[in-house]
């Protein structure tokens, strides 16, 4: 990888006591679905998908990230029971409201228009808000057998996502780069 570029993503993430209940599930599947792949960042919901961004150009992207979640009104999220993107990903199902969907196209659109960041694949198709708790290291067999156990298993989690958070990833995985307080007036 060049050394000069780092990869990072742009999501919600939740408090920590939901954090360590969604983690709670990730440790399950590691354990019972050896399925390790979702340990591997903290609970969130990516409104970003990944990118390369020149680590010498970090505070540009950190300050246009902070321009834009300043002009921005907290978001409400809830987590509502599971589904999958068969057949290798179950994850907690992301109510899709009104408001989550307009921050994350008016995200991307700003962050194409301001910094170039784009996802083709994350342009062409809708947006699904999801809290993956198994990852595509789920094999299809093992999805098999998890996917009934958790397909009517209730979750319910509601809470304000305050700020929009920064990830990078360190070569190994996920961790939160810098937070953007979302504090429209």
């Amino acid at each position: 990888m060049n050394q000069s570029k780092q990869r990072f993503f742009i999501a919600l993430v939740p408090p920590p006591d939901i954090q360590q209940q969604i983690t709670q599930i990730k440790l399950y599947f590691a354990e019972h679905y050896n399925s390790r792949g979702a340990l591997k960042s903290p609970p969130h919901v990516t409104l970003q998908p990944p990118f390369e961004w020149p680590v010498a150009d970090v505070p540009r992207l950190e300050e246009s990230l902070r321009a834009f979640a300043a002009n921005r009104l907290p978001v409400g999220v809830t987590l509502s029971g599971f589904a999958a993107f068969a057949p290798r990903v179950i994850y907690a199902n992301v109510v899709k409201s009104p408001l989550l969907l307009e921050l994350q196209t008016d995200l991307m659109d700003y962050v194409e228009a301001n910094l170039r960041i784009v996802h083709p694949v994350a342009r062409t198709r809708p947006f699904v808000p999801h809290m993956t708790v198994a990852f595509r290291d789920l094999t299809k067999q093992n999805f098999k057998a998890a996917w009934p156990e958790f397909a009517g298993r209730s979750l319910y989690f509601e809470f304000t996502a305050a700020e929009l958070t920064l990830l990078i990833h360190d070569g190994d995985r996920w961790n939160v780069a810098s937070e953007f307080q979302l504090a429209a007036n």
